[in-house]
């Protein structure tokens, strides 16, 4: 099988995360980086020597020999790099979020509908093993017929980032949109079915108001509750709290249904299922490979994803995470920044979704 060659355009944190997972990977390679930063660039030349670099991801895609692109840039960059990427037959892997506004995913959108390349939008949770078991349980019935899902996450607050562009909402796209986008896709994955409405209670209580940039405070939300209905008559929730630090658990997903419920709890890699029935508890501990842990910080998500992005590569398949997905996950991001703004219920249909 031909090797497949990766250009990463965007070499923080994440965009190392995807140089050290295809290494790992047989037949994919990372032969060119491109990076405004030098710092970033430097950062990519001691994970990967023998790369070629560049500063401006242009002249990458002119002169550098790849099949691939992954997009690991600030999000407000990713509208612009997609829209040179997108005139392309490059395979992508954008990161989350797709875009910022509903007006550059949906430009996008239309733009990846009439090309050949693959464009496949990073969502890294449906990958990780212990989060793909537990849909795994929920497909397999045994939680029945699903009525609520629970996605927590207590965590420490935001890192900082080349530039610290990620402390100003007009840079994210929001703390929901940013961080939670994710989330709202894993919630419409689970579910399988289309969110209608949401309404969200947040606000910025603790964190970073005691910073500065250019005499500007900080605007990111660091806590919020969010729920969803769905057009199945079931519903979701998330319960963010960004200074939560010393919390036993990270993330807990839990999916009831009218048969019993399934869960799961990050770092520790634990699902549990009981049925309905009082001693029907059983707890089993999800295993990744060592060498797949140490690639990055997501429990082996970036990994499997990449499994699956080539595999949808060499197949000729469509992305099991499509733009429309992207969009779909922004728009929800979008609509409970909104809530909290307003004090009210939001429909996705005044969104145009």
């Amino acid at each position: 099988m031909a090797t497949t060659r990766y250009g990463i355009i965007g070499t923080g944190m994440m965009g190392i995360e995807h140089m050290l997972n295809v290494r790992i990977i047989p037949d994919a390679e990372v032969t060119a980086i491109a990076d405004t930063n030098e710092t970033s660039r430097g950062w990519a030349r001691d994970t990967s020597p023998e790369i070629e670099v560049f500063s401006d991801y242009r002249e990458m895609l002119e002169n550098a020999e790849i099949d691939a692109v992954v997009v690991a840039t600030p999000n407000f960059t990713h509208a612009e790099v997609l829209d040179h990427l997108l005139e392309t037959d490059l395979h992508i892997l954008v990161e989350k979020p797709l875009c910022t506004t509903l007006e550059d995913c949906r430009r996008v959108e239309q733009a990846a509908s009439v090309r050949n390349g693959l464009t496949w939008v990073g969502m890294e949770y449906r990958y990780m093993p212990l989060v793909a078991r537990l849909i795994d349980e929920v497909r397999n019935g045994v939680v029945g017929n699903i009525r609520m899902l629970a996605i927590r996450e207590h965590r420490f607050p935001f890192l900082k980032k080349v530039g610290d562009w990620n402390r100003f909402s007009s840079n994210t796209g929001g703390t929901l949109v940013e961080k939670c986008c994710h989330f709202f896709d894993l919630m419409n994955h689970i579910l399988d079915s289309r969110p209608t409405a949401l309404f969200a209670s947040g606000a910025q209580d603790v964190n970073h108001l005691d910073e500065s940039y250019d005499g500007k405070v900080p605007d990111i939300l660091d806590n919020a509750f969010v729920i969803v209905d769905y057009e199945n008559g079931s519903r979701a929730m998330l319960d963010l709290c960004m200074f939560a630090e010393g919390s036993r658990t990270q993330q807990e997903i839990a999916v009831t249904g009218d048969l019993g419920k399934v869960e799961c709890l990050l770092p520790e890699s634990s699902l549990i299922t009981a049925k309905r029935n009082i001693g029907s508890v059983e707890k089993v501990t999800i295993k990744v490979d060592e060498k797949v842990q140490k690639a990055g910080f997501h429990h082996g998500a970036t990994y499997f994803q990449h499994l699956a992005f080539l595999d949808a590569i060499r197949r000729g398949s469509a992305p099991s995470v499509s733009v429309a997905d992207g969009l779909l996950a922004v728009a929800m991001g979008i609509a409970a920044q909104t809530s909290i703004e307003e004090s009210r219920r939001v429909e996705l249909a005044e969104l145009g979704i």
